[in-house]
């Protein structure tokens, strides 16, 4: 098993991350044996891993990581790094190596705060591995002064410290930083590689293993979710029924209502599991005491946890209401490809009944018409219109077609 092994269906990303490890590699022994560094290396400071959701730039750049910390003996007589066996490798890809920060947010944004305290980590030496590495899965969610903060990092870097950037697309990255980044765009794995990746690693059955990956459309996480979690296909069941609950009027507010209203249990569910852990944690640290009171000075500390609670159940609420979106667009995506006669392969099948009905009691335009209204709904949340308001535009405009 190689750091490279979870990387599905992204062959050119893998020979490009491989040969950078290597260059990377010889650019540290070089430096250990005081002999020059190779300026015409394929390693460079600062990386942008760009693609759609769900293929994989966050799990490219922390096996990437993995490989510039490698240590197997074997790289000594020509062996590649990113073994995925000693050390090094195993530590960074379960997140315990000390010199690999991974960021990810669970809040709306990434702020000036967190993005300084990076900074100033970026400027140590390593200190036990071979790279000083920053992994930032949600690039994309820098604050414009915390993008101006990064942007000094990335042009004036520390010797030994690599910046691994994710985002969605170059255009969700400052151009400033992103023209300071070597670029990587991975694409959507194929479905029988995302099905192949769930049998082998995770022990799921075969035919629920497709079917997930069939209706992810080769998303990973989607998929394993998916396959795992006997809520997420409740859930998924319950969304593919509104093409068919918008009839009438009050179909369509009962329907947005109860999309919203599962969306805030999703948040509530998550918040019910984390919430309560990261409160006792932070009580226990500032020493509450018998009865639960805080000493005097704490009440700033708990305010300040509250806050980010709020903010992250409010992400949570509609990341969940987005993936409900993104799967209606799935659905109507499947009636265009029957009203037209396409080869294209459907992902629902396991609501073909529903499919065929909507295709035959509509057109192909009405179909255009009805996922452009999904779309600008999410466009809609993006710009923080009330969530029920949007989703009952959408709905009320998937009746009238």
């Amino acid at each position: 098993m190689t750091v490279w092994d979870d990387l599905v269906g992204q062959d050119r990303v893998q020979e490009q991350l491989a040969a950078a490890a290597k260059d990377a590699d010889a650019l540290v022994t070089a430096a250990s044996g005081g002999e020059p560094l190779d300026q015409g290396s394929k390693m460079t400071h600062a990386w942008l891993f760009t693609g759609p959701p769900g293929s994989g730039r966050s799990t490219a750049a922390r096996a990437f990581a993995a490989a510039l910390q490698c240590t197997s003996p074997d790289r000594a007589m020509g062996g590649a790094p990113g073994c995925g066996f000693c050390d090094g490798c195993h530590t960074s890809l379960i997140g315990t190596h000390a010199d690999v920060e991974v960021i990810r947010t669970d809040l709306l944004s990434i702020g000036v705060k967190e993005t300084r305290d990076l900074v100033r980590r970026a400027q140590l030496s390593p200190a036990v591995g071979r790279w000083q590495i920053i992994v930032m899965e949600d690039a994309d969610r820098l604050t414009e002064g915390a993008g101006n903060v990064l942007l000094k990092a990335v042009e004036e870097p520390a010797p030994r410290t690599v910046w691994m950037l994710c985002a969605p697309s170059l255009e969700d990255v400052l151009p400033t930083i992103r023209s300071r980044c070597r670029h990587l765009t991975l694409s959507t794995p194929p479905v029988e590689a995302v099905a192949d990746v769930l049998i082998r690693r995770d022990g799921i059955d075969p035919e629920r293993a497709h079917a997930a990956a069939r209706a992810t459309q080769g998303h990973i996480g989607r998929a394993r979710r998916l396959a795992t979690d006997e809520r997420a296909r409740a859930r998924r069941a319950a969304v593919l029924k509104v093409p068919l609950r918008v009839a009438d009027v009050g179909g369509c507010l009962k329907a947005a209502q109860e999309l919203i209203d599962t969306s805030t249990e999703d948040a509530r569910q998550l918040a019910e599991e984390v919430d309560a852990k990261e409160t006792e944690d932070l009580k226990a640290a500032l020493g509450a005491v018998a009865g639960g009171r805080m000493p005097r000075g704490t009440a700033g500390a708990m305010k300040e946890l509250e806050d980010k609670q709020k903010r992250r159940k409010t992400r949570t609420q509609r990341d969940s209401l987005d993936l409900a979106l993104t799967e209606l667009t799935g659905f109507y995506r499947d009636v265009l490809a029957l009203q037209l006669g396409s080869k294209l392969a459907i992902a629902n099948t396991d609501v073909q009944d529903s499919l065929d009905r909507i295709a035959e009691s509509s057109t192909p335009a009405q179909t255009l018409r009805r996922i452009e209204s999904v779309i600008a709904c999410r466009e809609a949340m993006d710009r923080n219109v009330a969530p029920l308001l949007a989703v009952e535009a959408m709905t009320m405009a998937l009746r009238a077609g």
